[in-house]
């Protein structure tokens, strides 16, 4: 059995979760939705504390505005006021550059939110009990494996409105396999893209049954991990002026106003370069803009996403030259030899980062290297690769785009000081 403490708390900080730190007896409590400034009433099991009540709330508390917060583990910090929260991301980033012993000028955040969500993932789970079989959808629990039913969800864009109703029709339509299933819908230019995970090979019936609920709800594709079973209309997204047709279950940025920004992060520094490289390239997010400047080397492991880049490239004839290979960064980074004469190194890898690459790229002579980063841990390691190599860091620019959770994306510039006559031959 578990035995609470109750104990009064004053919040000192947010820690990297979004949870209220505060001291008690000489140990460091973590609390859930406690923001810094709060004292509360608190129920202490071992270094977690629950809040009971709020005492006294923090001059940056405001209300939250979802119904489902604190429930819905979506959402970690909603009741902080935004110039507090903006403060907060920040500070995610300045904290993991201290903890590698980086130090460079680290811009305000950028509020990358924009419209909403475009891409969403719910969670379907089929309960069994005395009465009639429930379908519960929506998302997680917050620290848990249940499911907080949802009618709706406010951070999603408006052209996902409809994105629960569609899901619980899915779930609906696969009732005879009654697997836990992960639903992801996608926004694109021509409708809804849904793509299904958990449910294993389907056979006719189940088949049949989602054909129908395509029809029913418009939608543009459905498919089964990534394999399609309908597609009624491509699914396609603009990137700078090309038009590209999504890979069926493919990664797309967050938000329409975060790709932008990121973009554009990345586009501006940019001067008179002749040759790019784009490693980690997905489907074309940076490398089709990029185009726009100068030639073009991407370089992505995903089959599907090359082939997407490739033929929005070839259909966009004002681009400049684009080069692809499939390859694995992680396990054949491009050497030192193989980045010589680029002028400009830009890299977006996954969570992990990029260290083997970043290794490579410390010890070349690349003038300028970009990074874009939606983990500041892994951005703080690579980073350190490449100043040991050399390289400056000019500016981290956090973005904003998974607003009121605890991840934060970055943009961050590296320049590496070279001869003159080297420089001109690159640069010139």
């Amino acid at each position: 059995m578990t035995h609470y403490i109750n104990a009064k708390l004053t919040i000192e900080r947010l820690n990297g979760r979004g949870e209220g730190v505060a001291h008690f007896n000489g140990q460091i409590i973590d609390v859930p939705y406690a923001i810094a400034g709060d004292e509360i009433s608190a129920e202490i099991d071992g270094a977690r504390g629950y809040i009971g009540t709020i005492d006294t709330p923090s001059p940056d508390r405001v209300p939250a505005f979802c119904e489902h917060y604190t429930l819905c583990g979506g959402c970690v910090v909603q009741a902080l006021h935004p110039k507090a929260y903006a403060q907060w991301k920040r500070d995610l980033v300045k904290r993991a550059m201290r903890k590698m012993r980086i130090e460079a000028p680290i811009a305000e955040v950028i509020d990358a939110h924009g419209q909403g969500r475009r891409r969403v993932t719910f969670h379907a789970r089929y309960v069994h009990g005395l009465g009639p079989m429930r379908i519960e959808v929506g998302f997680m629990k917050a620290r848990a494996h249940d499911i907080v039913p949802l009618d709706h969800c406010p951070l999603l864009s408006p052209a996902l409105n409809n994105a629960l109703p569609v899901a619980r029709a899915v779930a609906f339509a696969l009732r005879g396999i009654s697997k836990p299933l992960d639903i992801q819908m996608t926004q694109s230019d021509t409708g809804l893209d849904v793509d299904i995970r958990g449910c294993g090979p389907l056979d006719e019936a189940a088949r049949r049954h989602l054909l129908s609920c395509a029809d029913e709800h418009d939608l543009a594709r459905i498919s089964n991990h990534g394999v399609i079973i309908l597609e009624r209309r491509t699914p396609i997204v603009h990137m700078g002026e090309a038009i590209v047709p999504l890979p069926a279950g493919g990664f797309l940025q967050a938000t329409v106003k975060g790709e932008e920004v990121l973009a554009s992060l990345v586009c501006n520094p940019i001067h008179k370069a002749r040759r790019i490289v784009d490693l980690f390239a997905g489907c074309g997010t940076l490398t089709l803009r990029l185009a726009q400047i100068a030639e073009v080397f991407a370089v992505e492991a995903d089959e599907a996403a090359l082939k997407a880049l490739k033929k929005a490239a070839h259909h966009t004839p004002s681009l400049r030259p684009v080069h692809a290979e499939q390859r694995d960064l992680f396990a054949r980074p491009l050497s030192t030899k193989e980045l010589a004469g680029f002028d400009v190194v830009v890299f977006d890898p996954p969570r992990a980062g990029a260290e083997a690459q970043a290794r490579e790229l410390a010890r070349s002579d690349v003038p300028l290297i970009i990074a874009v980063s939606c983990n500041v841990q892994s951005l703080a390691r690579d980073a350190r690769l490449l100043i040991d190599g050399g390289y400056h860091c000019e500016l981290i620019t956090p973005v904003d785009q998974f607003r009121h959770s605890s991840h934060i994306e970055c943009v961050a510039l590296f320049r590496k000081a070279l001869p003159a006559r080297k420089r001109g031959r690159l640069l010139g």
